[in-house]
């Protein structure tokens, strides 16, 4: 009798284990569902949008905003649905307009919820990856084009010659700065030589103010000489033309009568 009721214990928890297995399956079915209808018709509205509809959507205030989301059904707040716009526009300039959306793959990781799906977009195909966060909120949006072989290798090619351009330059800059060295020292020897010939040049001038007593005495000097060139003439009975005093010398004897 134990041995049938421990059975139809068993057989009682297995089956309820199997139906809150199958229920939370199909909830998570559901949910991923819910999520991807949600990208979907996100993608849909940005796509039959204009430029004039998103400068809308950027001028509006952030209660506007909010309250439209809420209308629209879409579990994504003004600030996130504003970022995901400028992915959206930055997206479009580079790959183009898109035409088709391929199937969508749900991903979790941690506690958020990644959904993408493949685009072809005019002029270049891409992935849309949009995240939702712990409370199943749209939270971004990322938009990573598909670059062929050949442009991958062109950008390579430019990246590099920018590089390596740039490091040339600034080398033949430096070289440039480096050959101006020589030139210092001749600058310095000509702001010297400057500077001396100005202290030459004042020297004289100052040499030339000479005291007033000194010029006093020269000009006494000057006309002793006339007065003794004046006596000497007359003593020899001619002018003083035929006179030149070159110097006047005091005798340390003095036989003046």
């Amino acid at each position: 009798m134990k041995k049938k009721l421990s059975i139809i214990v068993l057989a009682v928890v297995l089956i309820f284990g199997i139906v809150g297995c199958s229920n939370s399956s199909d909830s998570t079915e559901v949910n991923d569902a819910e999520l991807t209808g949600y990208v979907q018709t996100l993608i849909g509205s940005f796509s039959q949008m204009s430029e004039t509809d998103f400068i809308a959507f950027q001028e509006m205030s952030d209660l506007e905003l909010n309250l439209t989301l809420l209308n629209s059904g879409l579990p994504i707040e003004a600030d996130n649905f504003l970022s995901m716009i400028d992915a959206w526009e930055a997206g479009i300039e580079e790959c183009g307009s898109i035409n088709e959306a391929g199937e969508f793959q749900v991903e979790k990781s941690g506690k958020e919820i990644l959904i993408s799906t493949n685009l072809e977009c005019t002029q270049r195909d891409a992935q849309i990856i949009i995240t939702f966060d712990e409370k199943l909120n749209m939270d971004s949006m990322t938009i990573n084009a598909h670059y062929s072989m050949g442009e991958i290798l062109q950008k390579a090619v430019m990246n590099t010659v920018l590089g390596m351009g740039t490091v040339f330059v600034v080398l033949i800059f430096i070289s440039f700065i480096i050959s101006l060295f020589k030139y210092i020292p001749i600058l310095e020897a000509k702001i010297k030589g400057a500077k001396k010939s100005n202290t030459k040049e004042a020297v004289p001038a100052s040499e030339s103010a000479l005291p007033e007593g000194e010029a006093l005495q020269t000009e006494e000097d000057t006309q002793l000489v006339a007065v003794i060139t004046a006596a000497i003439a007359a003593m020899e009975g001619t002018t003083t033309d035929r006179f030149v005093v070159r110097s006047i010398k005091r005798r340390k004897s003095n036989k003046w009568n």
